[in-house]
């Protein structure tokens, strides 16, 4: 699987990371993120699937202690490369690897960005689930953002262009995802399949929607045109923060959930 990611490195922040679509979900992540950060100050935090460490240079530069990890070594080596007052610590891990890398191992928090869960099936994100639990210090925290079934974005795009059944993909047990040449198994779950998924050890705090308005990334071609029209929808994400309904009718939502 790290095949596809460690060829996606090179370009990953200039594809997303420093798209204006990637700027805008990603803004709204934090707004999300900075008030778990300053309601229960976390002295340590994992982060998974850092990717090229966008999210974990953020939080170090805040001050927070942070381990970032990613299957891929070339999405780490590039997080490597940028320089901060303040590095956190990059490693490069999997996810079904961390309950042994980490093992004695105490966070926090463990942080999740922009759907890189997806890559588990049910059984898969079942074992994260253990793992995570075990790795928090007690009343630690997950924060994970994950891809929804239900889309409207991803409805909207292939209707227009006439792909009917495209259109109801996410809604398949498993989605083959291209990521630079390779294909990646991904599994698309709604927020109550999650909640059921960590019940026997977490129980939710929040449930936010992240890109209901901002739009899919794979549509940014489309906005370079229209910027004002980006902004505009950016503006009304602000409006629907705290509705959890429409959480799985967006391009991802955020959960978080609090151990046992």
């Amino acid at each position: 699987m790290s095949a596809g990611f460690d060829r996606a490195a090179g370009s990953y922040d200039t594809d997303f990371t420093n798209s204006a679509i990637g700027k805008h979900q990603r803004y709204a992540v934090y707004k999300v993120l900075q008030d778990i950060l300053d309601r229960t100050k976390p002295e340590t935090i994992l982060e998974i699937n850092c990717g090229t460490g966008t999210d974990a240079l953020w939080m170090a530069d805040q001050g927070f202690n942070i381990t970032a990890t990613d299957i891929s070594g070339q999405m780490i080596a590039v997080a490597k490369t940028k320089s901060h007052k303040t590095m956190p610590v990059f490693e490069t891990v999997g996810i079904s690897e961390l309950g042994t890398y980490f093992s004695g191992r105490a966070f926090d928090l463990i942080f999740s960005n922009f759907g890189g869960l997806n890559c588990l099936s049910k059984r898969a994100l079942t074992a994260f689930f253990e793992d995570a639990y075990n790795l928090l210090s007690p009343e630690g925290r997950l924060f994970l953002v994950i891809m929804p079934k239900k889309t409207l974005w991803e409805k909207i795009y292939f209707v227009s262009k006439g792909a009917f059944r495209s259109s109801s993909r996410r809604k398949n047990e498993l989605v083959i995802a291209d990521v630079s040449g390779e294909k990646i198994p991904t599994f698309y779950y709604n927020p109550q399949e999650t909640v059921t998924l960590a019940a026997a050890g977490f129980e939710v705090e929040r449930i936010a929607p992240i890109g209901f308005f901002i739009p899919p990334s794979y549509l940014q071609p489309y906005f370079n045109r229209h910027p004002r029209l980006l902004r505009f929808l950016a503006g009304l994400e602000k409006s629907i923060r705290n509705a959890t309904w429409l959480s799985a009718y967006s391009d991802h939502y955020c959960i978080v959930l609090k151990k046992k």
